[in-house]
C-alpha cells in the first residue's frame, strides 16, 4: 500500500523534472502490491504442498506482515546510516535474497524455510517502503505531490490485482493431462513435483530485483532529501498542551487500532477467499463467473510459458477450483484498484468521513450477508469488499494524525507499525476455522473489524 507522506516533503520539491526516477518509483510500488498479494494464492498452495491446517497456513501472512512491525524502526536506522538511495538498493537486494530462499524451500518442502523466505521478503519491502515514500512527494512540483501519491497508489493496486491472477495460473493451472498425471502419482511424489512450481516466479522475481537494484545503484541519481527541514508544527502546538506523547491523544490510539483492523481485514479476506470457495462445495459455476474466468485466462494464459508451462485454459466445468479462486482473488484486489481510481474525485467532492461511514457500513453488511449465504453468492459478496476497502487507508490515516502538532511524525510511525494487523488477523481467522467451527465462523472476525471501523468513522476519530 502507498503510505501517505508528510507535508514537509512537499515543501521542498525540486524544480527540475524527475520523470525517469518517478517511473522507477512507480515500478517499486507496483512491485510492493504484486509481491504482497501473491501471498493470497501462495497460502492455499502451501497448505496443500506442506499438508497444513488453515491455522498453520495463515502463518504465511504472519511471517510477511510481521516484518512491518519488527523492521519499521530498524529500517529508519539503516536509512540514517546509508542514505535513502543506498537504502533502496539494500532493500531490493534483501528482497532478492528472500526470493532465492524459495529454491531450497521448494526442494525440501520445509514450511519453516518458506516462512523464512517470506519474512526476508517482508523485511526488504519494509525498508523500501520507508525509503521510497518520501521520494514520491519531491519528484516534481509540490502542487503535484498528491497526484504522484495517487499514481503510485494505483500502480500498487494494479500490481496487487495482477499477481494473484498470474500466480493462480502458475501454481494451479496447467494442462488437463498434467493434472491427471499428478493425480495418479503417490501423494509424496505429487507434492514433491508440485512444490517445484513455485520456483519459477521467485527466481524471475530475484533476477528482476537484482537488475532494478543495479539501475538504482549505477544509473539513477535520486534527489538528495537529507536536508529537508523538520515539519513546521508550531501552528498545531495549541492542540497539544500538556501532552508528552502521541499516545496521549485518544483519537490517535483508536486510529492505530483502526489501521490494524483495516489491514487485517483486507489481508484476511483475500487470504481465505480460495479456501472459503472450496468450503462452499460449488459444483457448477454461473455463466457470469465462467465467462470472467475464461476471459481473464485468455489474457494471461501465455504468461505460463515464461515459467515452463504449456498454455491451457482453466477448467470451469469442474465447478470451483483453486484456479477459479485465484481469479476471484484478483477480482477482489481489482475492486480495490477501481475504488481507488473512482474514489479520488469522490473524496474531492464529498466529505471524506461520510464516505468512510458508508464503506464501513457496507463492509459489515456484505460480510454479514456472505456468512448467511451459500455458493457463489457468498463468494461474490466478499469480492465486493475489495471495493469498500479502497478508500479506507487514505481517509483513516489523516483523521488519526489530525491535531497531533509536534507529535505528528511519532503518530505516523505508530500507524505504519499497525500494518502488523495483516500478520495477526489472518491467524485468528485460521484458528477459528480450524478449532471454532469452520470458515463461516472465521468470517465473523472481518465483520467485527468492519464494525469497529464504522465506530471509528462515526465517533472514534474525534480529537479529544
Amino acid at each position: 500500500m502507498a503510505i501517505p507522506v508528510s507535508s514537509a516533503a512537499t515543501t521542498a520539491a525540486p524544480a527540475r523534472s524527475y520523470a525517469g526516477p518517478m517511473v522507477l518509483m512507480t515500478t517499486l510500488f507496483f512491485l510492493f502490491g504484486a509481491v504482497t498479494n501473491f501471498n493470497d494464492v501462495l497460502m492455499p498452495y502451501l497448505k496443500d504442498v506442506c499438508q497444513l491446517t488453515d491455522l498453520q497456513s495463515s502463518a504465511v501472512q504472519s511471517a510477511f506482515f510481521g516484518a512491518y512491525f519488527l523492521m519499521s524502526l530498524p529500517a529508519g536506522w539503516v536509512l540514517r546510516k546509508l542514505g535513502y538511495q543506498r537504502g533502496i538498493v539494500v532493500g531490493l537486494l534483501v528482497m532478492a535474497v528472500g526470493a532465492l530462499l524459495f529454491i531450497p524451500a521448494a526442494d525440501s518442502r520445509a514450511f519453516a524455510l518458506f516462512l523464512t523466505a517470506l519474512a526476508t521478503l517482508g523485511a526488504g519491502i519494509t525498508l523500501l517502503q520507508v525509503a521510497a515514500n518520501p521520494y514520491v512527494s519531491i519528484l516534481g512540483p509540490a502542487r503535484g505531490a498528491a497526484a504522484r501519491v495517487s499514481v503510485v497508489g494505483v500502480a500498487n493496486n494494479f500490481g496487487g490485482s495482477l499477481s494473484p491472477l498470474v500466480g493462480g495460473l502458475v501454481l494451479f493451472g496447467g494442462s488437463v493431462a498434467l493434472k491427471a498425471r499428478l493425480a495418479a502419482l503417490p501423494l509424496s511424489e505429487r507434492l514433491a513435483e508440485e512444490s517445484q512450481l513455485v520456483k519459477g516466479p521467485y527466481i524471475g522475481l530475484a533476477v528482476f530485483l537484482v537488475l532494478l537494484a543495479a539501475m538504482f545503484f549505477f544509473l539513477v541519481k535520486l534527489p538528495d532529501i537529507e536536508g529537508i527541514p523538520e515539519e513546521a508544527a508550531e501552528e498545531a502546538r495549541p492542540m497539544a498542551p500538556g501532552r508528552t506523547s502521541a499516545l496521549a491523544f485518544p483519537h490517535l490510539v483508536l486510529g492505530v487500532v483502526a489501521i490494524f483492523v483495516y489491514v487485517g481485514v483486507e489481508v484476511g479476506l483475500g487470504s481465505f477467499l480460495i479456501r472459503y470457495g472450496e468450503s462452499q462445495g460449488i459444483q457448477q459455476l454461473s455463466s457470469f463467473t465462467q465467462s470472467l474466468v475464461r476471459g481473464l485466462n485468455v489474457a494471461t494464459n501465455y504468461v505460463g510459458v515464461l515459467f515452463g508451462q504449456d498454455p491451457a485454459p482453466i477448467d470451469t466445468a469442474a465447478g470451483f477450483t483453486k484456479a477459479v479462486g485465484a481469479v476471484l482473488v484478483s477480482s477482489y484486489w481489482f475492486g480495490s484498484l477501481i475504488g481507488r481510481v473512482v474514489g479520488i474525485p469522490l473524496l474531492l467532492k464529498f466529505h471524506n468521513r461520510a464516505l468512510l461511514v458508508a464503506v464501513c457500513a457496507a463492509g459489515v453488511a456484505l460480510v454479514g450477508a456472505s456468512i448467511l449465504s451459500t455458493g457463489e453468492t457468498a463468494l461474490w459478496l466478499i469480492v465486493l469488499c475489495g471495493l469498500m476497502n479502497s478508500i479506507m487507508w487514505p481517509v483513516i490515516f489523516p483523521l488519526a494524525i489530525t491535531g497531533l502538532g509536534p507529535f505528528t511524525k511519532q503518530g505516523s510511525s505508530y500507524l505504519i507499525m499497525a500494518i502488523v494487523g495483516g500478520a495477526l488477523i489472518p491467524p485468528l481467522m485460521g484458528w477459528l476455522a480450524t478449532h471454532g467451527g469452520g470458515l463461516r465462523v472465521a468470517f465473523v472476525v472481518p465483520a467485527l473489524c468492519y464494525l469497529y471501523l464504522l465506530f471509528y468513522a462515526l465517533s472514534g476519530y474525534r480529537v479529544r
